[in-house]
């Protein structure tokens, strides 16, 4: 058998990838394997299969078991998108089940948080599986070309790249502006430049000071680079890559974190102005949608096609899980709810309510033919998600090929409102198009809150929510949320160290660079520590 990848390199996960893998990932969208030797030469030698490697970054967004060789199979690993449910499940918001079919419910009892956990090999090795794909790119590509192909080609490497040690740092390590980020460790940092002697000599935990750094210098870089190649007339052929708008998007949401509201709030801007996506009017935001790349209001997005793996697989893929009106596992799950304490805080005006049944496991929005889809799936219950329509709107459809969004331009808007500390922004953008009677002070929320709460509905089961809590040091309550079990009604405080993700024992025992007191102190805690017993009384924030 020869010695192929599992996870991101073999600088990544030093000697793991060499020592327990079986399959390579499989990166290129014709099917076909190709090593990192091979994808470099490739890249230096032909514009076509630089296309194609490149191509092949935004792959991981759509694999199929790519943790196959060291998981086995999993119905729950399918790249990023798997990351996305990982996360949304263990907060407040997202109410689901432990039936034996829910391949998610690692959430309910924060079980990923032991070292030897699938999810957190998951998280892990989906993650540095990007980094590896953007190295594999960015290393043979001179940052100084002035060829705008090239320009383009290297700002996908890179805007990839910051895109997952930003969502990694988050997952590892408490927010920059609350921990010294000089001192607290954050994740390794594999970039093509180290990737050689981080195999030989393997690759600590960097600062989050450190791998912010990294984040700043590539999508800085990112955005410069898009600057100048469509400045020149050259576009991406459609919104699974980055262009400059996505890039601004990105840097946005950076600089949000990282506190620099200024700079925030300029991205935010560039990112609307660069864009030709603009927000759901209240018509085409009432009702299931969120399943098409032609959306008005995608600004990137995971692209799926009816011939790729995780769709002819029928239920390893994304809206298997999250969906309600198509063949699924969220037939056989008890579905994805809202909790009970969002959905009663939105007015009666808000057309987003139309994104879920109501309290009588009805909804007007739905068609008879969608609505009935739930009562023959017999989860036809209060507060059930119907956010995400079937595939071309066909109830019941088999074909589960729809593509997920990763950036809308409404982020945009509410970074600004936030940004700015706004309340003109966040009631003009509301008020036009989600609730035409709204005003905060109707919510009796704080700015802030609000703002907060507003993108918990928004954004719900779009993979945002957990970034949120770590970014604005929230604590997680699931009291008054209808939790289909009272074993799961927890109370975790900001700040507590089970809400971080443990490094997975694999790559603790493959990097010399990383040691058993490297890891995060997650693992010595128990959710029973945060079980409290439900009380109606508490109040939404």
């Amino acid at each position: 058998m020869n010695k192929k990848y599992i996870l991101s390199s073999v600088a990544a996960l030093v000697g793991l990838s060499l020592a327990t893998s079986c399959v390579d990932m499989d990166t290129e969208p014709e099917g076909s394997t190709v090593t990192s030797e091979q994808k470099a030469d490739v890249v230096a030698k032909d514009a076509e299969k630089a296309a194609a490697a490149v191509t092949a970054i935004f792959a991981n967004f759509t694999n199929y078991q790519p943790n196959y060789g060291y998981l086995g199979s999993q119905h729950n690993d399918f790249g990023y998108p798997s990351i996305m449910l990982l996360t949304d499940t263990e907060g407040e918001d997202m109410i689901v089940s432990d039936a034996g079919y829910n391949w998610f419910s690692y959430g309910l009892d924060f079980s990923s948080r032991v070292a030897n956990s699938r999810a957190t090999y998951i998280v892990w090795s989906d993650l540095y599986s990007l980094i590896y794909t953007a190295n594999a790119v960015s290393g043979v590509i001179d940052p100084a070309t002035d060829n705008a192909e090239s320009q383009f080609n290297l700002a996908q490497a890179l805007g990839a790249r910051a895109f997952a040690y930003f969502q990694l740092v988050q997952l590892y390590a408490f927010n920059y502006q609350i921990v010294d980020p000089a001192t607290t460790p954050a994740v390794p940092i594999i970039t093509d430049a180290n990737a050689s002697s981080a195999a030989s000599a393997g690759a600590p935990r960097a600062s989050v000071a450190e791998v912010y750094d990294q984040i700043y210098a590539d999508i800085d870089a990112t955005v410069s680079l898009l600057t100048a190649s469509q400045a020149a007339g050259y576009k991406r052929a459609d919104i699974r890559y980055i262009d400059l708008a996505v890039a601004y998007g990105l840097r946005a949401r950076i600089n949000l974190v990282k506190g620099n509201k200024t700079a925030a709030a300029a991205d935010a801007q560039a990112a609307i102005d660069n864009t030709t996506a603009t927000p759901k009017s209240l018509a085409d935001a009432t009702g299931p949608s969120f399943n098409d790349r032609n959306e008005n209001d995608w600004m990137w997005g995971v692209l799926i096609e009816e011939s790729d793996d995780v769709v002819s697989s029928g239920i390893v893929n994304w809206v298997s899980h999250i969906g309600t009106m198509n063949y699924g596992y969220g037939e056989f799950n008890s579905g994805y709810r809202i909790s009970k304490k969002l959905y009663q805080s939105l007015s009666e005006t808000d057309v987003r309510r139309t994104w879920f049944l109501d309290e009588n496991g009805e909804n007007a929005a739905l068609s008879d033919e969608l609505y009935q889809s739930l009562a023959n799936y017999d989860i036809n219950v209060p507060y059930m998600n119907t956010k995400f329509a079937p595939y071309k709107y066909v109830p019941e459809t088999e074909i589960n090929a729809n593509d997920i969004p990763l950036m809308r331009v409404e982020e945009m808007y509410y970074i600004l409102a936030e940004a700015n500390g706004s309340q003109a922004i966040l009631e003009d953008f509301v008020k036009t198009y989600r609730d035409p009677n709204y005003s905060l002070a109707m919510t009796g929320n704080s700015l802030p809150d609000e703002i907060w709460r507003q993108r918990r509905i928004e954004f719900w089961g779009e993979g945002m929510n957990w970034f949120d809590i770590m970014r604005l040091n929230k604590g997680i309550d699931r009291r008054n949320t209808a939790a289909l079990s009272d074993k799961y009604i927890l109370n975790v405080p900001a700040g507590s160290n089970i809400l971080l993700w443990p490094i997975p024992q694999p790559e603790i025992e493959a990097n010399v660079g990383i040691s058993e007191t490297d890891q995060n102190a997650c693992v010595t805690e128990a959710y029973s520590e945060y079980k409290v017993d439900e009380d109606e009384s508490v109040t939404l924030f």
